[in-house]
């Protein structure tokens, strides 16, 4: 495990040298945003305290096994924290994999493990979460959601965008970092998604895999003229 604290609101937790989750403050605790791979519960709240305060809640961006790996666990120890997901997302979070009528009808892909902890919040784009924006950005799964706290213009991207090797289009990673992309349903609404993003006030960008950019949306831009 790797610990970064980018500033006093904020810390990312590394797990395998290539899965992240983030420590986010809010007036009442934290917000920890996505919880990894299995087996990493207590290290997510040993870091938490150690930052100062306890985890309130539990935020996801999407479904897969990378994601919520320790969301059990973690709910579990916390003693039923409130756990927020996209209203699309949360019946994949329980393994229901049926698509909707209006979504493409190519194969999930990836892990969907699934998880015994229940939405208190089911989010919808556009909505306040805290200090957080709720963008929803589908393609890398079909309720994958963004996050962008508008007190100082971190996006959390999730899966949308990827940060090993620079900053990429979940569909146009490095060669050697192809898993994102291998797990990703509909690459048009993946690449559609990233192109929205362009539209929030970022100032830097934390993704599910690699470093924070600090440049993020000229980084961004860099990124989309070659998809």
């Amino acid at each position: 495990m790797k610990i970064t604290q980018h500033s006093n609101n904020l810390r990312q937790i590394t797990f395998l040298g290539f899965s992240n989750c983030y420590l986010l403050r809010e007036a009442d605790g934290f917000t920890v945003i996505d919880t990894s791979v299995g087996g990493c519960a207590k290290q997510i709240a040993a870091a938490a305290r150690e930052f100062g305060g306890e985890i309130r809640r539990i935020l996801l961006t999407h479904a897969h096994g990378d994601h919520i790996g320790s969301l059990d666990a973690l709910h579990d120890l916390l003693g039923g924290v409130d756990v927020a997901i996209s209203e699309r997302e949360a019946p994949l979070l329980h393994k229901d994999m049926t698509l909707r009528a209006d979504e493409p009808k190519g194969k999930l892909k990836g892990s969907y493990p699934g998880a015994k902890s229940r939405p208190t919040h089911t989010l919808t784009d556009g909505e306040l979460y805290g200090s957080l924006r709720c963008i929803s950005t589908p393609g890398h799964t079909p309720g994958h959601m963004s996050f962008l706290d508008e007190r100082d213009g971190t996006l959390f991207a999730g899966d949308a965008l990827t940060s090993i090797g620079g900053l990429h289009p979940v569909t146009n990673p490095p060669w050697y970092f192809p898993l994102p992309k291998m797990a990703t349903w509909d690459f048009q609404l993946a690449d559609a998604s990233a192109r929205r993003l362009l539209e929030c006030r970022m100032v830097c960008i934390a993704t599910g895999h690699g470093r924070l950019v600090t440049n993020g949306r000229v980084e961004l831009e860099r990124a989309l003229e070659n998809t």
